[in-house]
C-alpha cells in the first residue's frame, strides 16, 4: 500500500553559471505542403442568358496531419533507504512531488521501464520488483539467482545493482552482488526465470543494452572495466577504462560509475569532469574528449539530440572544483553551473510545455546525499542560464527514469 510520511522543503541552492564554449543555436524548419483544389466547373446559364465567369479556384492549404500528442511524462524514481518506488510529478514544487509510493522490496538501486507491457522492474537487496504501471502495484518478485543472503542498505549491499529491459521486453538484465563478485543475470521477463549468468566487473552501477538487444554492458565501478556479455552464449569480455589509471584500487575516485549509448552504439562515460571516454563495444578502442568542470562525476544522461547532462559532485580525486551540473550540447557547447547540491543519476525528461529537462537524483551514495532533485531546463542551460529548481522526494531518491503518465 502507498504511504507519504512528512517531508522538510530542501534549502534552495545557490548557483552560478560559467559557461565554456560558444553557444550555437539550430533552428529547425517544418515545410508544410499545399495543393490546389480542382477548378469548379462554369455555371450553366439559360437561354438567352449570358454565361457566368468562371470562378478563380484559391489553393487551400492541405490539412497538417492529426497528430495525436505526446502523453505527459512523470517520473519513477527509487527510494534507496525505503522499500519503496516513487511516482514523481516534477512539476509540483509546492511541497513533496511524489504523487504515489509502490511497495517494492528493501533498498531498490535501479528501475528500468518496458513500455510494451506497462511494466516497471525494479533491483532491490531482496530481488527484482515487477510493478504493474496501470495499478501502481508490484506484482511479483523474482529471485536472484544469487540471493544475498541477507538484507541491508546503502552502497555497498548485497543484491541487485544496475539494471536494464531488452528492447523486446523479454528480457531483464540484473548485476547482482555477492560480496565478493558480481553476476550479470539475465531473466524471462514474465516467468522471472534466471536463463543465464555470466561473472562480471565488481559492483556495475549501470547496465546498458545494445539497440538490437544482443549485447548488455555492465559499468564496473570497482573493476575500471565495462564488461560486454552475450548473454544467449554466456560469454564476456572486459574492456579496461581507466583513463587516469587505477592508483589507489578501491580507494580510488577515478573510476566509472555511469554510462550512456550514442547513436552509434558507443558508451560514453564522464570522468571527473574532466575527460569523456568513448568505448567502443566492437573493438575495445577508448578515446577521450575534454570536459570542464573538474568535478568528481557519477550520473549521466543523454537526450534525444545528443545533449548530454552530467552530475558533478566535488573536489574528490583529482577533481578540484565544487558539486556541479554540465550541460554539453550536441554541437560542443559546454556549459558547466555550480550548485550546492550533489547528486547521483541523470534522466532527461519531457515536460508539459514540450521543453527538455535535466533531472539529477539527490540520493548520492556517500555523504551529503538529500531528499529531492533538481530539475533545468537544457536549452536555457545551454545558453547560459541556470533556471533550475529543485522538487522534494523523501528516501534518498537514487535512480530516476521517465515514464508516460497512466493513471491508475
Amino acid at each position: 500500500m502507498a504511504y507519504h510520511l512528512p517531508v522538510t522543503l530542501p534549502r534552495p541552492a545557490r548557483r552560478r553559471a560559467r559557461a565554456a564554449g560558444a553557444v550555437v543555436s539550430v533552428a529547425t524548419l517544418l515545410a508544410l505542403g499545399a495543393c490546389a483544389a480542382p477548378e469548379a466547373p462554369a455555371a450553366a446559364g439559360g437561354p438567352g442568358t449570358p454565361a457566368a465567369p468562371t470562378p478563380t479556384s484559391t489553393p487551400t492549404p492541405s490539412p497538417s496531419p492529426s497528430r495525436k500528442p505526446e502523453p505527459p511524462q512523470l517520473l519513477l524514481v527509487t527510494q534507496a533507504a525505503r522499500d519503496t518506488l516513487a511516482v514523481v510529478d516534477p512539476t509540483d514544487r509546492r511541497g513533496s512531488a511524489v504523487v504515489d509510493e509502490i511497495a517494492v522490496g528493501a533498498a531498490p538501486w535501479d528501475v528500468a521501464v518496458d513500455e510494451g507491457s506497462r511494466r516497471a522492474y525494479v533491483s532491490t537487496a531482496e530481488g527484482i520488483a515487477v510493478v504493474d504501471l496501470g495499478t501502481r502495484e508490484r506484482t511479483d518478485l523474482f529471485p536472484y539467482a544469487h540471493q544475498p543472503d541477507r538484507v541491508a542498505f546503502g552502497e555497498y549491499r548485497r543484491g541487485g545493482l544496475g539494471l536494464a529491459v531488452s528492447p523486446d521486453g523479454g528480457r531483464v538484465h540484473v548485476a547482482v552482488s555477492t560480496g565478493d563478485a558480481t553476476f550479470l543475470e539475465t531473466l524471462d521477463a514474465d516467468s522471472g526465470e534466471v536463463v543465464s549468468s555470466v561473472p562480471v566487473g565488481l559492483r556495475p552501477f549501470d547496465v546498458l543494452v545494445s539497440d538490437d538487444g544482443d549485447e548488455v554492458y555492465t559499468v564496473d565501478h570497482d573493476g575500471f572495466t565495462v564488461t560486454v556479455v552475450d548473454p544467449e552464449r554466456e560469454r564476456a569480455r572486459a574492456i579496461e577504462v581507466a583513463p587516469f589509471g587505477r592508483e589507489g584500487g578501491l580507494a580510488s575516485f577515478e573510476k566509472p560509475h555511469y554510462a550512456v549509448l550514442d547513436d552509434a552504439g558507443d558508451l560514453l562515460l564522464p570522468y571527473q569532469g574532466r575527460l569523456l571516454a568513448r568505448v567502443d563495444p566492437a573493438t575495445g578502442v577508448v578515446t577521450t574528449t575534454e570536459l570542464t568542470a573538474d568535478s568528481h562525476q557519477h550520473g549521466v544522461a543523454r537526450a534525444d539530440d545528443g545533449t548530454l547532462v552530467i552530475a558533478g559532485n566535488g573536489p574528490f580525486g583529482n577533481a578540484g572544483s565544487g558539486p556541479s551540473i554540465e550541460v554539453v550540447g550536441p554541437d560542443g557547447t559546454d556549459v558547466v553551473l555550480a550548485t550546492d547540491r550533489r547528486h547521483e543519476t541523470v534522466a532527461v525528461w519531457r515536460g508539459r510545455d514540450g521543453e527538455t529537462y535535466g533531472v539529477l537524483a539527490g540520493g548520492y551514495t556517500q555523504q551529503e546525499a538529500w531528499d529531492g532533485a533538481t530539475v533545468i531546463p537544457l536549452d536555457a542551460a545551454l545558453d547560459g542560464a541556470d533556471e533550475s529548481y529543485e522538487i522534494t522526494i523523501p528516501g534518498r531518491p537514487q535512480a530516476v527514469v521517465p515514464v508516460k503518465e497512466d493513471r491508475p
